[in-house]
């Protein structure tokens, strides 16, 4: 009996014919000695020889895959895909520390309003059974209007369907002031984009609660540097910033009722009080405080220490510098609606919606308050 081989698991015969001989049909001679040559003596001659063509398509086969087999693809090769980096990183970010710290405080109506003290008739000293006569106390009334801030987007049905979910890195999307800076989860185009519509009315925002000027536009609130406006300025007309200038300032504040509890500046003036806290150790604590998700330095002051926090949206540029020293408790974020999600009518295959605030910065008296500016 024959003895019978089989074909090891796994192997194809196809394919090792095919790996072997490529296209030509079974039974073909590829290889055949002309019988004359071998009568002419010398090495022998083939008059049908398709052992170089077989070798080439054997070495094709055998080739290892790479990174270009296949072809090229519309981002690289085709039979590479391409792996996205699931963190999306916003290059334009800007830190929003002020939007947490100044106090949100509910608001009714669509005004802010407050009373204040403007003078006070004062105690005195008389003689004996003397007639008493009154002193008068002034009351004033302040108000400012509520503005809205708002942050509009809207996404494709197609972009919905198709875009995979992603990760923005650093933000913090709550409603309100709470918490601090960390990743969000977009599971689709629409989330993607409402978490983008919520740092960017955020940044507005903050903004606003530097910058903002009520006159121009209307829309807007002021802000810190236009309500604080030239009360108790140290005023250091294009020079450098100094220890003693700090001390006087927060003296200013002390003189007229404030107590100082934050101070706010550039990164350039940060930056130069770094170099002059360097100079003299003793005015900076031995270690930063860390304090919203960064660490900064502490300055010890005649009303206590006061954490310096550099914004984003202060200038750099010389002349224009600033540093502003609030007390905290005259300022104030009147809130009449937090941040709110709403959807807008849908009219094509797409969804748009809007977030939004009603809200205005207000400070009950900048005289409590302080600031350095023109520093060169």
């Amino acid at each position: 009996m024959a003895e019978t081989k089989s074909i090891p698991v796994g192997m194809d015969g196809a394919s090792a014919y095919a790996q072997s001989f490529g296209n030509l049909p079974n039974k073909t001679v590829y290889q055949r000695v002309d019988v004359k040559s071998l009568c002419a003596g010398g090495e022998p001659k083939y008059d049908v020889d398709l052992r170089p063509r077989l070798n080439e398509a054997a070495q094709i086969g055998l080739k290892a895959l790479q990174t270009t087999s296949g072809g090229a693809g519309t981002a690289g090769y085709a039979m590479v895909p391409i792996y996205v980096d699931p963190r999306v990183v916003d290059t334009t970010r800007k830190f929003t520390p002020l939007v947490e710290l100044i106090p949100r405080v509910t608001n009714f109506g669509m005004t802010a309003d407050y009373n204040k003290i403007t003078a006070k008739g004062g105690g005195f000293s008389a003689a004996e059974d003397a007639s008493l006569a009154e002193t008068n106390t002034t009351y004033d009334r302040a108000s400012a209007d509520i503005k809205f801030l708002y942050a509009v987007g809207r996404v494709t049905g197609p972009s919905i369907a198709a875009m995979p979910s992603w990760i923005l890195a650093g933000l913090q999307p709550q409603g309100g002031a709470v918490g601090s800076f960390s990743d969000a989860n977009a599971i689709n185009a629409k989330q993607m984009e409402i978490l983008v519509k919520t740092r960017e009315i955020r940044e507005y925002e903050e903004s606003l609660i530097v910058n903002g000027n009520a006159s121009s536009p209307t829309t807007d609130y002021s802000g810190i540097v236009t309500l604080q406006s030239t009360t108790n300025k140290v005023d250091k007309n294009t020079t450098a910033l100094s220890l003693d200038d700090i001390n006087t300032a927060v003296q200013y504040a002390f003189d007229d009722g404030g107590r100082p509890n934050l101070a706010v500046c550039s990164s350039s003036v940060f930056t130069d009080l770094l170099g002059l806290l360097t100079a003299k150790i003793g005015y900076l604590q031995p270690t930063q405080q860390v304090f919203w998700g960064f660490s900064t330095i502490v300055l010890n002051t005649m009303v206590g220490q006061v954490p310096v926090i550099p914004s984003m949206y202060l200038s750099n540029t010389t002349a224009s510098k600033a540093m502003y020293f609030l007390d905290l408790s005259v300022w104030e974020m009147r809130v009449l609606q937090d941040l709110t999600y709403e959807e807008l009518a849908k009219t094509n295959d797409s969804e748009k919606f809007m977030l939004k605030i009603y809200e205005v910065l207000i400070c009950k008296n900048t005289a409590f308050n302080a600031w350095i500016g023109e520093i060169a």
